[in-house]
């Protein structure tokens, strides 16, 4: 096929867009293989930068992007049902661990909330700004929806629980490895409790029970943490 003829009709369609994010995708994923899969070349960073440099440089906005894109996210929703695929197979090690997890949840999700707006508050940030902070550590649909209840701004709060996930994602291994936690189901449950998706494609990569219990806890946290946000903001008003 000739690359050019290749070039004006996706130029023209909104196909153009969803292949440049597979494009960047695949470029970050080599890089990040390149690296040996190094907890610092996140492969999600890297694409979200690739796909930024090519709108700047085309000057396309962000709405004829997502036009093109929107397939990608309609995956979003199949590929968070896949978890449970490695869930069922490792049922027995989940059932066992039921009791410690569900104290970790409830432990983490309140740190996680109200440690975000304690900070917030101590730099004087006002409430709109606390509320769209405080569910940074839930998967980015019901982060956008409790932001957007409780008085928040739901643009913030995306762009705060990307940032969240990228971090934790880069971290997670190093600080579980300097802190010697070598239990794959306690690494994997913290990481989806504190970073949601991103966090959790990452510890997939690194061990597969890390994986389910990071695919769970990020489940677990979706219901907990749109009950805890209100309850805690509450309180701090």
């Amino acid at each position: 096929m000739n690359p050019f003829a290749l070039w004006v009709y996706l130029s023209t369609s909104p196909l153009m867009w969803l292949t440049a994010t597979l494009i960047a995708w695949l470029a970050a994923a080599r890089v990040a293989a390149l690296s040996g899969r190094h907890p610092l070349v996140n492969p999600v960073l890297l694409a979200i930068a690739f796909v930024a440099v090519a709108l700047k440089l085309t000057a396309i906005d962000y709405k004829t992007y997502f036009d093109g894109a929107q397939f990608v996210h309609f995956l979003l929703g199949p590929a968070t049902v896949a978890l449970a695929v490695p869930l069922w197979r490792n049922r027995g090690l989940v059932t066992r661990s039921l009791v410690p997890m569900l104290a970790a949840l409830m432990v983490g999700s309140v740190v996680a909330v109200g440690s975000t707006i304690a900070i917030a508050k101590l730099f004087g940030a006002p409430f709109d700004v606390i509320a769209s902070l405080a569910p940074k550590s839930v998967t980015a649909p019901v982060a956008m929806a409790v932001s957007e209840r409780t008085g928040g701004l739901p643009s913030l709060t995306a762009a705060v629980v990307v940032t969240t996930g990228i971090l934790g994602a880069m971290i997670v291994t190093p600080l579980m490895n300097r802190l010697g936690i070598r239990d794959w189901a306690a690494r994997g449950f913290a990481v989806g409790l504190a970073s949601h998706g991103i966090g959790t494609a990452r510890a997939f990569l690194v061990h597969p029970v890390a994986g389910a219990f990071s695919g769970l806890a990020m489940a677990l946290s979706a219901v907990v943490t749109p009950i805890l946000v209100p309850i805690v903001l509450a309180l701090w008003r």
